[in-house]
């Protein structure tokens, strides 16, 4: 059993973090591993375009061949956020000092294998760089508004939490693999580990995702991280003023309110007392307009709001 034992002076300075950064690992691990399996529409997509440029990228589709095994991701894929509320561009920099020499040690550790060539040569910090910007350019930057939302209304609820629980409350539901097993010591993860002591000086950060993935990292000797999924429940955002029924109706305001999160034309049926047929013209309108996107997931077409939607929703 994995476990680190956590001092009281770094649990007292625990905090919990927004970073954008670990968006862009969650979506390399549903391009990459996680295809058929929990976001199926973000992976509808991007997909095509993801694997275009790796096909393009030799040494990019190497880090990504190479960073990764069950249960283990390249550390330098994984570094805890530097505060709080860091900008995609000041984590990408954490990634780009590490340097050549670091960053091929870290996939040759995750992927326990020989390296190929193109990862022997200079650049390989630049092939990792590349990825993650990648990432976040083409499938998370104009979403991360909405994101961003969500992730700190699940912050708001876990600090209240924290405040009538203490962290043993907050831990609990933070992934299948987190708990306090006493003395001070958290379990990160069910496979054999040596224990990690955080002392006084650690920085340990607790960061929600969107992803339904909870996994841990460190950038030793001082900063830790616990990643879990974001409250699904949260991600609603309601209206205030009505402004957005006056402007588009009343059922589409609510089917757009409804589109947080991607869904089908037959659970918005269900979720709105709409028949089917209705919530089928108004999705049409939306689409039409801009304000949802749509892609076949399966059997099932799946809608989403646009980023133009999610000012709609948030200045409404």
């Amino acid at each position: 059993m994995g476990t680190w034992r956590v001092s009281s002076e770094a649990l007292a300075r625990a905090r919990f973090a927004v970073s954008p950064m670990a968006e862009v690992v969650g979506a390399l691990g549903q391009l990459a591993w996680g295809r058929h399996k929990h976001d199926r529409a973000f992976v509808a997509a991007h997909v095509e375009a993801f694997d275009a440029m790796l096909a393009e990228r030799p040494g990019v589709a190497a880090v990504v061949a190479h960073c990764w095994r069950p249960g283990w991701m390249a550390d330098c894929l994984g570094l805890p956020p530097p505060h709080p509320s860091p900008a995609f561009a000041e984590e990408l920099a954490l990634v780009e000092a590490l340097g050549d020499r670091r960053v091929r040690a870290d996939l040759a550790f995750a992927s326990r294998t020989t390296l190929p060539r193109v990862l022997l040569r200079p650049g390989v910090t630049g092939h990792v760089t590349e990825l993650l910007d990648w990432l976040w350019t083409h499938t998370l930057a104009t979403d991360w508004p909405r994101r961003e939302r969500v992730l700190r209304a699940d912050i708001v609820a876990r600090a209240h939490r924290l405040a009538s629980h203490g962290w043993t409350g907050v831990l609990k539901d933070l992934g299948k693999s987190r708990e306090w097993v006493g003395d001070g010591e958290m379990r990160i993860s069910d496979r054999a580990m040596q224990t990690k002591d955080l002392g006084p000086e650690a920085q340990l950060s607790f960061v929600p995702t969107h992803w339904m993935a909870s996994w841990v990292s460190w950038d030793l000797p001082y900063r830790y991280a616990v990643y879990y999924p974001v409250t699904g429940s949260l991600a609603a955002v309601e209206g205030a003023g009505g402004g957005l029924e006056r402007l588009i109706g009343t059922n589409r305001a609510h089917l757009l309110r409804a589109l947080s999160e991607p869904a089908s034309t037959s659970a918005l049926a269900a979720r709105s007392g709409l028949p089917i047929g209705a919530v089928g013209n108004h999705l049409r309108v939306l689409l039409d307009s801009g304000l949802v996107l749509r892609r076949r997931s399966g059997r099932e077409v799946l809608y989403w709001r646009t980023a133009l939607a999610d000012s709609l929703v948030a200045a409404s």
